[in-house]
């Protein structure tokens, strides 16, 4: 079965080959993979708006399948947090210039709880996305460990790559892809202020790690995650009230880990209920969604 899905908000289309989760396409990137700012560019087309309104658009065409992200000029993360700290005018102003943050501010403070470690709220040892995809990469197989470049092994390999695709996956199958989106745009905008005007500096895209390449990557990676997030949801029908039980958790970290696995070509070992991180991780999901009281 072939099944077109077409992101609403940022225009992608993405085929997937639904009864065994697999892309047509190459699908997410790795930082690690790219030695220059050109070669990326090889693989994923940068074009730049030549009008007033600034805008950065990413095409990623791997074997006839195209996904494609805009990111345009707007509120940064650093912005809502310092205009949230600045008292009445502070707040009235985040009204004027983030009213999506103001009217979905509970759920955005949701994911802010999931994507972070807090141990004052949630005990000690609590695990956020990032533990998540730490252990997908020490899920990688010994086989296929032993050929794999040490590079990609780092912190700007596999594991950034699965960090992002994995919580905009989920994000999009808990909440939306509106959501998701509006999280990763703000995040990126605080991160690299030149990633939608292409006017970087010479030290900036030589820096493969935390220039250029390394964001642009992470945006395409995030709009990869997106899509899963809509399939995934749409296979285990994930809702708002959903309960997260450590076997629905285990069943769509271990279709992600599948999916990268073909990307890849590499085997995981899979997730099991029984695992500590599962465990802790659906009753985390399951207690911000309940209420955010004492989550602040």
């Amino acid at each position: 079965m072939i099944v077109f899905i077409t992101g609403c908000h940022q225009s992608s289309d993405v085929l997937y080959e639904a009864k065994d989760f697999k892309l047509k396409g190459k699908g997410v990137l790795l930082t690690t993979r790219f030695n220059s700012f050109e070669e990326f560019k090889k693989e994923v087309q940068v074009e730049y708006s030549k009008d007033e309104k600034s805008w950065v658009r990413l095409t990623q065409n791997s074997n006839n399948q195209i996904v494609s992200s805009i990111l345009k000029s707007g509120v940064k993360e650093s912005d809502i947090v310092a205009i949230r700290d600045g008292g009445l005018i502070g707040k009235i102003k985040l009204v004027l210039t983030a009213p999506y943050f103001v009217t979905n501010r509970n759920d955005i403070l949701r994911v802010y709880m999931l994507t972070r470690r807090r141990h004052r709220i949630f005990g000690g040892g609590d695990i956020a996305f990032f533990d998540i995809a730490k252990t997908m990469m020490r899920n990688i197989n010994s086989a296929d460990l032993r050929n794999i470049p040490e590079e990609d092994l780092s912190e700007k390999g596999y594991i950034n790559t699965f960090n992002h695709a994995n919580s905009q996956a989920l994000m999009t199958a808990i909440f939306s892809e509106q959501l998701a989106d509006f999280i990763a745009d703000t995040h990126e905008r605080s991160n690299m202020p030149e990633l939608i005007t292409g006017k970087f500096t010479d030290v900036q895209i030589a820096d493969i790690k935390n220039g250029p390449v390394d964001n642009y990557v992470d945006i395409i990676n995030n709009e990869w995650g997106q899509e899963l997030g809509k399939l995934l949801g749409k296979k285990y029908q994930i809702s708002r009230e959903t309960v997260w039980t450590p076997e629905l958790l285990v069943n769509f970290l271990n279709d992600l880990q599948s999916y990268y696995s073909w990307v890849f070509q590499i085997g995981f070992e899979p997730f099991k209920s029984s695992d500590d991180l599962i465990i802790r991780f659906s009753k985390k999901i399951n207690k911000v969604m309940k209420s955010t009281e004492g989550l602040r």
